[in-house]
């Protein structure tokens, strides 16, 4: 019997029925500008996390995909609208490898206006990271097609299970996503083991301000424990450190593992939907949970210095910003401009 938690972001515009499926898949828990919903029976855990603050802000989108392993793309009956191209955008960029594109509120529509809607994500979706992803079709009121959406997850989460053990041996890394004060335990936080193996009584760091922390104690899905492995979502009451001196991107780490800066130079790949960039715009950088806003100082191409930089193309960005963030060198970092109707600007990582 498999017991090890699958983490789900249910992703889409705000009519695509993401809120609902969300609903009947867990039970509501911690809300912020994502909610969490939980789902514990016969072995199988899910955590799934709805994007609630998207698309007013993409921050939560970034957070609930960054707290996944599988996405569902949800599409309502009406079709795709701009958000689930700024997804798909997003998802490119982030080179993600599971989804499952479900297409909801199948009782009001009909299987031949389905078939035709799958086409035509098919069709925006060729030459993506979705163009293999498996489709579903469901109805949150008939709760039809949601078993066979359990046993796709499920079927998913076997195959993220068995990559996330493979990041069992590489040293602890574990991203914050809630802090709380709870009396009698002091600074408790949720997050997801990224890579690693943590136990409790563990002596790490919290990073970007390199403050020493204890693990008091490890619960996952409300069950104490005294170890977690890569991929779990956990709960973890910490020592030596207030719920003030926490937010949301730090990470829990061993001493020397993570680079703090606040700024840093990427080798980049823009999108080919974003708008041109030049030297001096400001964009907002992300890294895992964390964010900042970062000024573009300069733009090397081909190894010549340039004022801009085209839509689609390769270039090396120097970027600065007043804000630190804690990172590895293996870290994928996303650009955003919030001022834009698309807002991905592309991918990045550190030039070594």
């Amino acid at each position: 019997m498999r017991t090890n938690m699958t983490k789900i972001a249910i992703i889409g515009g705000e009519q695509s029925g993401r809120t609902t499926l969300a609903s009947k898949l867990g039970k509501k828990g911690n809300v912020s500008d994502v909610t969490i919903y939980d789902f514990a029976k016969s072995g199988t855990i899910l955590t799934i996390t709805d994007a609630t603050g998207y698309p007013k802000s993409v921050k939560p989108l970034l957070t609930a995909i960054d707290l996944s392993d599988i996405v569902l793309l949800a599409v309502p009956p009406e079709g795709p609208d701009a958000y689930t191209g700024e997804c798909i955008v997003l998802l490119d960029l982030l080179n993600y490898k599971h989804g499952i594109i479900v297409l909801t509120k199948s009782d009001i529509s009909y299987p031949y206006a389905l078939e035709e809607l799958e086409k035509k994500i098919r069709t925006i979706g060729a030459g993506t990271v979705i163009e293999d992803w498996g489709c579903a079709i469901v109805s949150a009121e008939t709760f039809e097609g949601m078993e066979e959406l359990k046993e796709i997850i499920s079927s998913v989460g076997a195959v993220v299970d068995n990559e996330n053990s493979e990041l069992n041996a590489l040293p602890p890394r574990v991203a914050v996503d809630h802090v709380f004060n709870v009396t009698g335990i002091g600074c408790v936080i949720l997050g997801v083991v990224k890579q690693g193996t943590i136990h409790a009584k563990d002596k790490m760091l919290m990073m970007p301000a390199e403050k020493p922390v204890e693990i008091r104690s490890i619960q996952l899905h409300d069950v104490d424990a005294k170890s977690a492995a890569a991929g779990a979502r956990v709960g973890l009451a910490l020592k030596h450190i207030q719920p003030k001196d926490v937010e949301r991107g730090d990470m829990i780490s061993e001493e020397g593992k993570e680079i703090v800066s606040t700024g840093v130079t990427l080798n980049t790949t823009l999108s080919k939907f974003t708008k041109q960039i030049a030297v001096g715009d400001v964009l907002h950088l992300f890294a895992g949970l964390q964010s900042a806003p970062a000024r573009i100082e300069k733009i090397v191409i081909n190894g010549a210095g340039a004022d801009s930089a085209l839509p689609g193309s390769a270039c090396t960005l120097t970027l600065t910003g007043s804000k630190k963030i804690a990172y590895a060198e293996s870290d994928r970092f996303i650009l955003t401009n919030l001022d834009e109707k698309q807002r991905f600007v592309g991918y990045g990582f550190i030039v070594r």
